[in-house]
């Protein structure tokens, strides 16, 4: 395969992640607590790009060597559920997943069949104290700026409420929860979160410039795949001028 094939390839192998990335974000662009994904593009120098069949110099080719995830917040939404909160600032509501403590921004809490109070996914959100906050039936809940959850007064339990020095650590597990990959990246509990009741964090997705992004990616598809017939004609020719030599 020439250069130009190899370049145009690898171009439209990264520009699919970017598409992927894309239509993610704004398919969760309505998704509460919804962090979107960007692309970190590097240049990559492959063992066929550097031994090329037509003899031409090796050719870098641009990969996607990571994605990563924007933590800007999103608008803070009334909604006028008592089960709804908002962080405003820093921080994570801190849950008991499947397979270990999972954190999210998405407040869209609602009261587990065990009569936990849980995230929308259906995970138990952390007590500070320890353990999960039990709530009682058909009585009023009251959530705290700090976070502790109150019915008929009595205090049931504080919302634990962590950040982290760097997000770097944190991997997305399904579309608003995260987990932590570094056992040395540890979590701190936050002494004065701002838990706002009745509100919801949006997606922090910007519609308008995922969308113009969207349509710039595409493009640059269809360019890549024109280049890619544009290399194949050229062999074409070049063997079909090569016989007409030999004959």
């Amino acid at each position: 395969m020439d250069n130009l094939s190899i370049a145009a390839a690898s171009g439209l192998r990264s520009r699919m992640v970017s598409l992927d990335l894309l239509a993610n974000n704004l398919a969760n662009s309505a998704t509460g607590g919804f962090k979107s994904d960007r692309e970190y593009y590097g240049l990559y120098a492959s063992d066929d790009s550097q031994n090329a069949v037509d003899g031409g110099t090796g050719t870098t080719l641009p990969v996607v060597e990571r994605q990563w995830t924007d933590f800007s917040p999103g608008v803070l939404q009334v909604t006028g559920n008592p089960l709804d909160v908002a962080l405003g600032g820093k921080g994570f509501i801190a849950l008991n997943g499947p397979n270990g403590t999972l954190y999210t921004r998405n407040g869209g809490l609602q009261i587990l069949a065990s009569g936990d109070l849980g995230s929308s996914d259906g995970y138990s959100v952390q007590n500070a104290g320890g353990g999960t906050i039990h709530l009682g039936t058909g009585k009023t809940i009251t959530i705290t700026p700090d976070g502790t959850v109150q019915q008929d007064g009595q205090n049931l339990g504080r919302i634990a409420v962590v950040d982290f020095t760097s997000t770097d650590s944190l991997k997305k597990v399904g579309s608003t929860n995260f987990e932590n990959t570094d056992a040395k990246s540890v979590p701190q509990p936050m002494s004065n979160p701002d838990v706002q009741q009745g509100k919801l964090e949006g997606s922090n997705v910007q519609v308008a410039d995922a969308a113009m992004r969207l349509v710039g990616v595409m493009r640059q598809f269809e360019m890549l795949q024109k280049a890619i017939g544009i290399s194949s004609d050229m062999d074409t020719k070049s063997i079909q001028e090569v016989a007409r030599v030999g004959a």
